[in-house]
């Protein structure tokens, strides 16, 4: 249980962590991602808005002054003046954005190509990249058009559309390097995450003893308690026990000695006496009855404390399952005759598992006892074992005398649990025999679980590794 509650923990503490990491790691990135988008369309607007061309800035120096001159010289073009297809007419200077500095504008990198109405390229501007020549540059534009986007990445590029009279403009910047900036943040902060939280499983395995020390201490002791106080208890109820068995044989013997006695002495008053000793008898036999059950309920809990405070000290062998389980059922067929209920075994042959032959033995009659109980008269109770994978699979099924809930499913395993919460049940029973199977399970590496199909149906499904 306490390795167990150690696994839930990390694994509780891991989860939070991964989700939180995760949160952080993919905040971060779309955020730097939206930020890349946000640069590039400011960009790309301000091209947009001087018809593909970065804004002319006149500059303090003579040669710069010249630089710029040249640049309007070479923006001043026609694509066919004779027929007026497209005049290329420049309406001032430009304006770039605030902090858009003439180093930015000669560091961008980016290509246009003007497309008519019927999506063929007209008038292509690679001047300003080298990585794109005019035909891929068509036939990127092209695409975009008959995509019907105004704005989205072809590759590394984010384009944009801009209407130009009846023709369309599509504005390619070449966003490599952020676009690469942002790959390498995305792959060093998953990286810095992964070892982080590393580094974190670490330190939390190596804490989690401590943290949950306290609690193992306390479910030792309660272990322990439980044992020694079983222990303990099983002394007087023996001396209760064999007093008992005296004051039977006492009075056997003063009834012998009064049949031994002259018949005149027979009255009333003798009457008083037979009375007297049949009604002792039935107390007598009473509070043996109960001496028995509580004798019995200790060693389910010394047995159940021992089960689950180490598995190891079972001896573990190879056992033939599928015989043993065949011969414990079979005197639960009596039993069930006399209950006036039918059992349907399912045995399939030739099965092993590495396990201990009284303990499964022990499973399976808990299982058998539970189902006959808690079953109403002329039901039809079912054990299977087979084999699914590579485990082992017992279950046991019959219809529940109550109705059962949700809740009363989860808690059937839990120790001193009766689906009748009053506990005035005529069915004798202690509430542990499902616990006990429980740790019979687990001890094996196995698991049990308790279903119900519609409520009215009590299924245990207990799945245990196979051999072979």
């Amino acid at each position: 249980m306490i390795t167990k509650l150690k696994r839930r923990f990390i694994i509780l503490a891991m989860v939070s962590l991964t989700v939180l990491l995760s949160a952080i790691v993919a905040g971060m990135n779309i955020m730097n991602y939206n930020s890349v988008v946000s640069n590039a369309d400011e960009t790309l607007e301000v091209l947009s808005e001087n018809r593909g061309r970065m804004p002319v800035f006149f500059g303090d120096g003579l040669d710069d002054l010249f630089d710029d001159i040249d640049d309007m010289l070479d923006d001043w073009d026609d694509i066919d003046a004779r027929t007026g297809d497209y005049s290329w007419s420049r309406g001032g200077r430009g304006h770039a954005p605030g902090g858009f500095s003439r180093d930015e504008a000669e560091e961008t990198r980016y290509f246009t190509v003007l497309v008519n109405g019927n999506g063929k390229a007209v008038r292509i501007d690679t001047d300003r990249i080298y990585a794109v020549d005019q035909n891929q540059a068509a036939v990127y534009a092209e695409n975009v058009i008959a995509s019907g986007s105004e704005k989205g990445f072809v590759e590394e590029y984010r384009y944009a559309v801009t209407e130009e009279g009846k023709y369309s403009r599509v504005t390619f910047l070449d966003c490599g390097r952020t676009l690469g900036a942002f790959r390498d943040f995305l792959k060093a902060s998953l990286l810095m995450s992964l070892l982080g939280l590393l580094v974190v499983f670490a330190v939390i395995c190596y804490f989690a003893g401590r943290i949950v020390r306290p609690v193992a201490e306390s479910y030792d002791k309660q272990k322990q308690f439980i044992t020694d106080a079983g222990h303990e208890i099983k002394t007087p109820l023996t001396v209760i026990k064999a007093n008992l068995d005296l004051m039977r044989m006492d009075i056997d013997d003063a009834n012998d000695d009064a049949a031994g006695d002259d018949v005149e002495g027979d009255g009333p008053q003798d009457g008083n006496k037979d009375a007297l000793s049949a009604s002792l008898l039935e107390s007598i036999d009473d509070i043996d009855g109960q001496v028995d059950r509580l004798t019995s309920l200790t060693n389910d809990l010394v047995y159940l404390s021992r089960m689950e405070e180490s598995g190891s000290t079972l001896t573990m062998t190879e056992i033939p399952v599928s015989d043993l389980v065949a011969e414990t059922t079979e005197p639960f067929g009596a039993v069930a005759r006399e209950r006036n209920k039918d059992l349907d075994i399912s045995i399939e042959p030739m099965l092993s598992m590495q396990g201990s032959s009284k303990e499964i033995e022990k499973l399976v009659s808990i299982l058998m006892e539970n189902a006959l109980k808690y079953s109403p008269e002329g039901d039809r109770i079912g054990l299977t074992l087979r084999k699914d994978g590579r485990n082992i699979v017992l279950e046991v099924r019959n219809h529940a005398s109550t109705p059962l809930s949700e809740d009363d499913l989860a808690h059937v395993f839990d120790r001193f649990y009766r689906a009748d919460k009053s506990r005035n049940s005529a069915v004798s029973g202690h509430g542990i025999g499902l616990s006990m199977a429980s740790a019979i399970v687990g001890v094996h590496g196995g698991k049990i679980r308790a279903r119900s199909g519609d409520g009215s149906e009590f299924i245990v499904t207990a799945t245990m590794p196979a051999i072979g």
